[in-house]
């Protein structure tokens, strides 16, 4: 038994985090997530990854977001820079275009033992709940300031509409998730992305009246391909 609650209006898939990645009309999912997705990141040399925020595990490096990453034809990232200059992650001139930019060491490397993922393997968002968040902020959500790596159309679903999903969600003809809890957002969704502005402030709203959340965080249930226009389903 299913449920339809939507279709995939908009995958997301970020080479390297912490960077704008990119759009693409399909997408693989394995047992880690989105497959290549924040397979690379960037290192400051104490060990810390560099990101839009700081905690344990991250240090806060202002203007990262203005980088945007894609996937190579070889599953190596490309990274380009504001100016749209590119550089193969690995290499060294990568390195040196970063550290030179940030005035600080850093440098690229792939996921070891630790995973780049912050809380989940894979996110999504609701068009319904980009709407109700538009409300609370004042003004639209450019779906892009989420960094999620689904956007269901929830064809005019009114409210935070997942959060009332639980279980397991069938995405196109083989993939299935395990949803789990609600996503906790930090202050990168404020701050301004590669071809995304800043917009209206959206974390002082979030914190005030969501207990910080939007969308949801998952796991992969069972690997498969997701496509644009893939019915969502609600299994159970």
């Amino acid at each position: 038994m299913s449920t339809l609650v939507g279709t995939v209006a908009a995958l997301a898939r970020f080479p390297v985090k912490s960077m704008a990645g990119e759009a693409p009309e399909w997408i693989e999912l394995d047992r880690r997530g989105v497959r290549h997705d924040r397979g690379w990141a960037v290192y400051l040399p104490d060990g810390a990854i560099a990101s839009g925020k700081s905690t344990r595990r991250f240090r806060k490096v202002p203007g990262l977001l203005g980088w945007r990453s894609a996937l190579g034809p070889d599953g190596t990232p490309m990274l380009y820079d504001p100016a749209g200059t590119g550089y193969r992650a690995g290499e060294p001139a990568a390195d040196a275009a970063l550290t030179e930019a940030f005035g600080r060491p850093l440098a690229l490397r792939p996921e070891g033992a630790v995973p780049h993922h912050d809380d989940a393997g894979l996110h999504l968002v609701t068009t319904g709940s980009l709407a109700a968040a538009g409300e609370l902020a004042g003004g639209r959500i450019d779906p892009r300031r989420t960094r999620a790596n689904l956007v269901v159309d929830t064809a005019g679903a009114a409210g935070f509409v997942e959060e009332g999903w639980h279980g397991e969600l069938a995405v196109g003809a083989e993939a299935v998730l395990s949803l789990g809890p609600g996503m906790p957002r930090c202050a990168m969704i404020d701050q301004p992305q590669h071809a995304v502005p800043r917009g209206v402030p959206l974390l002082r709203e979030l914190g005030r009246q969501r207990d910080l959340l939007l969308g949801l965080q998952a796991e992969v249930r069972r690997p498969g391909t997701v496509r644009l226009g893939d019915e969502v389903r609600l299994l159970g």
